[in-house]
């Protein structure tokens, strides 16, 4: 597959305030925090036209809360990801209701991926569901912020994703994994400025 890659579009912000109301109104009683993250976060970056959403929940056991809050909607739960991932959970927000489009409202441990899953014109947003304490939430939140800040290494970023939107991938997982170096090294810079700024 080629990966959709788009110009940054100012409507990705308004996408991602119409996703936060309408997920307050589902979770908002957990009092979470609801971020904008991901290459649509940044203004000027070109991206898949996917919103990243990042639930920040106060700790590890309200992570299984919020599945059953999402059920009957137009989500799909990766909870095969759970193994490799127990410090978060994962979701797809669809288009449409996940049976009109014959696809399961779970992906269990056992479960193959349904390839119908990985056309990406049928996601709206990718939500990640992490502790506000882990370490995961804040590189997200250090990395986006950085990208905001540092003009040249978002342009380095979005050569890189412009040479990249060119290959032919398996999924968005191989597309990622070929972004990782990138990501993992601006990230420890990241996460250190953050922690400076903090203070």
């Amino acid at each position: 597959m080629k990966v959709t890659f788009e110009k940054y579009n100012p409507s990705w912000k308004i996408e991602f305030e119409s996703i936060k109301n309408e997920l307050e109104k589902n979770i908002g009683f957990l009092n979470p925090r609801i971020e904008h993250i991901g290459s649509t976060s940044v203004e000027g970056l070109s991206a898949k036209p996917v919103i990243d959403i990042m639930i920040g929940v106060k700790n590890e056991e309200e992570l299984d809360k919020i599945p059953s809050l999402l059920q009957g909607q137009d989500y799909v739960y990766y909870e095969r990801y759970n193994e490799d991932m127990p410090y978060r959970r994962f979701f797809i927000k669809l288009i449409d209701l996940p049976q009109k489009l014959d696809l399961p409202e779970i992906i269990h441990y056992n479960d193959e991926i349904p390839e119908k899953i990985h056309d990406h014109k049928l996601r709206i947003a990718h939500i990640h569901v992490i502790p506000t304490s882990s370490e995961h939430w804040t590189r997200h939140i250090a990395f986006r912020d950085y990208l905001r800040t540092h003009p040249e290494i978002k342009d380095e970023y979005q050569q890189l994703k412009e040479h990249l939107s060119q290959n032919e991938w398996y999924d968005g997982n191989d597309y990622n994994e070929a972004k990782d170096p990138f990501i993992k090294r601006e990230e420890r810079k990241a996460v250190q400025w953050y922690a400076e700024h903090q203070k």
